[in-house]
């Protein structure tokens, strides 16, 4: 019982420590099950379940509410106190806030074959838990006296647009009514997730540099986070209101801001430090796939539809999933008293893991034609390649105490 006990008090020490165990486990678990689905939908090797929901909107609500959101949360949690110098978040908010969305994750798998009921649930238990964190980061937010709050004002209102996307789907889990899971995943990529990652990237990426690049250049100019927010909006509305045609208007000027912060932030010199390198190659896919976007848009604009969700993934697989990878990888090194380097595993890992979305982006290309299932199918295994050697090397560390005696 005290080897227990200890394991527990190891394991909520820190909320990255909960959040970022439930996230890797969910990493496993949210494309094995696609690839599950993909393997009945494109080979014989067996004849999937008809599940209660429609597969293609569970996998979305799957990597989009019940992945990412873990690793942001255990980010943001561990970053707000340093950010402002405000308080940490103590664990009456992050442990129930961690138990409640690994709960909610847990009954929206049994509720795609037990039923609609236990869907319901389970986003409302996501919904609660992720209340109570908002809350927690809303509450450092709020009584910190930083002069600059710019950042975590930004992701504070993502993460607000992020639980009324979730409370939209469970909307139209309970009415039926398809204009909610509609609006839910395409808040959840453009008002939710971007503005996270793009802000974070922001942030980070130029400090982290500044600290192992000699005679390094801060470029980090606000209005860049202007740009972003509008472009955000602006895409994510056309496409709610089927505007495709348009998004151009929004994704060459963000496509601009993008290439530029890529550019000034030296993208190159970052190859010298791998652990940095992954932050600055997670963000260059940001400029691949508004180019993508931009070019389905304009072609479209002359009656031609292309690329389907090639745009879609170098985005979310490109940028989002390698950020997780490349942040959650930092941070748990540095939170566990490791030496912040990247060794040849991690590396190796998160290059592999680069091919996982060039070829889900490669199975909506025109060269793909019939053949497109088979990227998805080598798209879902390299995935699975990539992220469980991670989990099996970086889990341990959310349980096990710091090597150099710190607490947290």
């Amino acid at each position: 019982m005290s080897q227990v006990y200890a394991t527990w008090r190891a394991f909520s020490a820190a909320p990255h420590r909960m959040m970022f165990l439930a996230g890797a486990a969910q990493g496993v678990a949210a494309i094995a099950w696609w690839l599950a689905e993909l393997l009945g939908r494109y080979t014989a090797v067996w004849l999937p379940p008809a599940w209660e929901i429609p597969s293609i909107w569970a996998h979305g609500f799957l990597m989009i509410y019940a992945f990412f959101p873990f690793f942001i949360f255990g980010f943001l949690m561990t970053t707000y106190p340093s950010w402002m110098n405000g308080t940490r978040v103590p664990p009456r908010h992050y442990v129930p806030a961690s138990l409640l969305l690994a709960g909610g994750v847990l009954l929206f798998y049994l509720g795609l074959l037990a039923g609609r009921p236990m869907l319901i649930a389970g986003v409302a238990l996501m919904f609660g838990g992720w209340g109570i964190a908002l809350y927690a980061l809303f509450h450092v937010l709020i009584t910190s006296r930083h002069p600059d709050k710019l950042h975590p004002k930004i992701t504070s209102a993502a993460l607000t647009a992020g639980w009324l996307g979730m409370l939209a789907y469970l909307l139209w889990l309970v009415t039926g009514d398809a204009l909610f899971v509609v609006f839910a995943l395409k808040a959840g990529v453009w008002f939710f997730l971007l503005p996270i990652f793009f802000t974070v990237g922001h942030r980070m990426i130029p400090f982290f540099s500044s600290r192992v690049l000699d005679n390094y250049r801060i470029v980090r100019p606000q209005n860049a986070l202007w740009v972003m927010l509008v472009c955000c909006y602006g895409h994510g509305a056309l496409e709610f209101f089927g505007g495709n045609a348009w998004l151009w208007l929004f994704d060459l000027p963000l496509l601009a801001q993008a290439f530029y912060l890529s550019w000034g932030w030296q993208l190159r010199r970052s190859l010298e430090v791998r652990l940095l390198a992954v932050l600055h190659i997670a963000f260059a896919w940001l400029s691949v796939a508004l180019a993508l976007y931009a070019v389905q848009s304009l072609v479209l604009l002359a009656g031609h539809p292309i690329l389907g969700f090639a745009p879609l993934h170098a985005l979310t697989v490109g940028m989002f999933a390698s950020m997780v990878l490349g942040m959650a990888s930092r941070v748990t090194l540095g939170h566990s008293g490791a030496e912040l380097k990247a060794d040849g595993a991690t590396w190796g890992l998160f290059l592999g893991f680069q091919f996982a979305a060039l070829a889900r982006i490669g199975g909506d290309l025109p060269f793909a034609g019939s053949a497109s299932g088979h990227f998805y199918l080598l798209a879902a295994v390299i995935w699975l390649a990539c992220f469980v050697p991670w989990f099996i090397k970086y889990a341990p560390k959310f349980w096990r105490p710091r090597s150099d005696g710190q607490p947290g």
